[in-house]
Parts: structure tokens; C-alpha cells; sequence
């Protein structure tokens, strides 16, 4: 078993960005936040699924090149191997909540730039 809190970790860029919670064994858990212009750079993972859930705000999700708006309650579920680039082109802070399965340690790699 593992317990946790959100207040005990940090965000990736300061106040904004992906906050792991949870790292393996199993899988991988977070939040993540993107203030308003804010992106996360266009990524594919061989072999883990990812699925996001929107907490509040609205952010722009690209899957493989299409737009899929998520907002408070939207759940999106991305394939090992299909690309995902996010942006916040709202003017409120969007908050998400992800899970990647299973773990691997590594499995993230850059996907061709994103001209979205």
C-alpha cells in the first residue's frame, strides 16, 4: 500500500506541468496543470496507454494530429504509440488528472513537432 498527498510533490515547471503521484510498481499517476498559454511538448509512449481526466479548466488535445476539447469530466484514452501534444488556449489554469500503465521507466519519447 501507498498514501499520499498531493501537497508533497511538486510540479515539473514550478506551477505548472505534470506532478507525479504515483510511480510503479504498476502504474504511473498524476495531476497536471497548464496555466493559460501553456503547452506540453507533442510525445508518444511505445508501449504505455495514458488517459486523462479534466478536473476543471479546458485544454486542447491533440491525438495523432486531431483536436479533442476536454473539459471538466472529459476523460480521453490514448494508445501506446499514438502521439498527444496539450495546450491551454482558455484564460483559466486547466487541471488534469493521468494515468499511464503500465510503468516503464523511459517510455516517453518526442514526437514530430506539433504546428498546431
Amino acid at each position: 500500500m501507498k498514501k499520499t498527498s498531493e501537497a508533497l510533490h511538486d510540479y515539473r515547471f514550478g506551477d505548472s506541468g505534470p506532478k507525479y503521484l504515483v510511480r510503479g510498481p504498476v502504474c504511473d499517476m498524476g495531476v497536471v496543470v497548464l496555466q493559460p498559454g501553456q503547452s506540453f511538448p507533442n510525445h508518444r509512449h511505445r508501449e504505455a496507454c495514458e488517459v486523462f481526466y479534466t478536473l476543471s479548466g479546458e485544454v486542447c488535445l491533440y491525438l495523432e494530429g486531431e483536436m479533442h476539447v476536454l473539459r471538466a469530466g472529459d476523460v480521453l484514452h490514448c494508445d501506446p504509440g499514438e502521439a498527444h501534444f496539450l495546450v491551454n488556449r482558455g484564460e483559466a489554469p486547466w487541471k488534469g488528472v493521468f494515468v499511464k500503465s503500465p510503468h516503464l521507466s523511459g517510455d516517453s519519447h518526442p514526437a514530430e513537432p506539433a504546428g498546431y
